[in-house]
């Protein structure tokens, strides 16, 4: 069976496991936490925001860590030890944690790399799938206040084709776009709220 079939597998079948929801956020404040952030949310520059992030994104994120196809060796390490239902548990407990605002930076926003940002945002089609506040939905992550270092090195890696995807929708999006605008997008992102409305 293929990756994509397996994980569209996983995602369809009910969640058969025996242990309740609550015992999912015991295992997260024990095992993912210290790295992720008691609500989500770390200070840890290179360690993804997981606040506010939709379940089915978290289950295919775990999915391609179990399964080798995403490259980190302390959540392979993690990912590795999770059973199907244990991929569910922790995705729908994820799916729960509500979005958490960036502490307030030492600085303003630059306003000129804030409007680029957005005009980038939206001639290159990030607003079509992460929405006009970058909140995300379904399987399309919430990138409005990621951390900065952990977008730049994720579009870069997208763009090199280094960094896998549940398709090849980001790769194909970002692949003709200069490092130099990449940057400046996760700039935009990582300093956006998040609000439906993209305000």
């Amino acid at each position: 069976m293929s990756g994509l079939a397996a994980l569209a597998l996983l995602v369809a079948s009910p969640h058969a496991g025996s242990q309740p929801k609550a015992s999912y956020a015991q295992r997260f404040a024990d095992l993912c936490a210290a790295c992720h952030g008691a609500n989500g949310r770390t200070d840890q520059s290179l360690t993804p925001v997981l606040a506010g992030q939709p379940s089915l994104y978290a289950i295919t994120q775990l999915f391609l860590f179990r399964e080798g196809r995403r490259s980190n060796e302390a959540m392979t390490a993690v990912a590795k030890t999770l059973t199907d239902d244990d991929l569910r548990g922790f995705s729908d407990f994820i799916g729960t944690l509500p979005p958490v605002p960036a502490p307030p930076a030492a600085t303003p926003p630059d306003p000129v790399r804030m409007m680029k940002g957005r005009a980038l945002a939206e001639q290159h089609k990030c607003l079509f799938c992460h929405g006009a506040g970058l909140a995300g939905g379904q399987q399309v992550p919430r990138i409005a206040g990621q951390h900065e270092e952990y977008l730049r090195d994720s579009l870069r890696g997208f763009r090199a084709g280094t960094r896998p995807g549940y398709t090849q929708a980001m790769t194909a999006a970002v692949s003709q776009i200069p490092v130099e605008d990449l940057d400046i997008l996760a700039y935009f992102a990582a300093r956006s709220p998040g609000s439906a409305d993209g305000k």
